[in-house]
């Protein structure tokens, strides 16, 4: 099983970035995905979280009305549209999945049981 996540790069404060993560070896059918990420020098945190349907949504305060997490699940694929980036959004970006079936709004890391390898964002001021 893995969790591809790309789209990383640099943009300035201001602008937009998508974020892909792409699912293989098995589908997440019924299982919450999310979005974490790790500043330099900083413990890793969520940003956001996506039921199946993609009818329920959860966002860290600090992204809230910037950012959107969405999915195609034809395509096994979450996305997190960043918009309005701040250089302190700077960090490495991680999709997740979760390891139970059903729908979780919360923000532990221990729920999620299958993780990306990553992808670096790079906001300049």
């Amino acid at each position: 099983v893995q969790l591809q996540a790309s789209g990383g790069g640099l943009v300035q404060a201001g602008g937009s970035l998508r974020l892909s993560c792409a699912a293989s070896g098995r589908t997440f059918t019924g299982n919450t995905m999310g979005w974490f990420r790790q500043a330099p020098g900083k413990e890793r945190e969520f940003v956001a979280a996506i039921s199946w349907s993609g009818g329920s949504t959860y966002y860290a305060d600090s992204v809230k009305g910037r950012f959107t997490i969405s999915r195609n699940n034809a395509k096994n694929t979450v996305y997190l549209q960043m918009n309005s980036v701040k250089p302190e959004d700077t960090a490495v970006y991680y999709c997740a999945a979760r390891s139970l079936i059903g729908w979780y709004r919360g923000v532990s890391e221990s729920e999620y049981g299958y993780w990306g390898q990553g992808t670096l964002v790079t906001v300049s001021s």
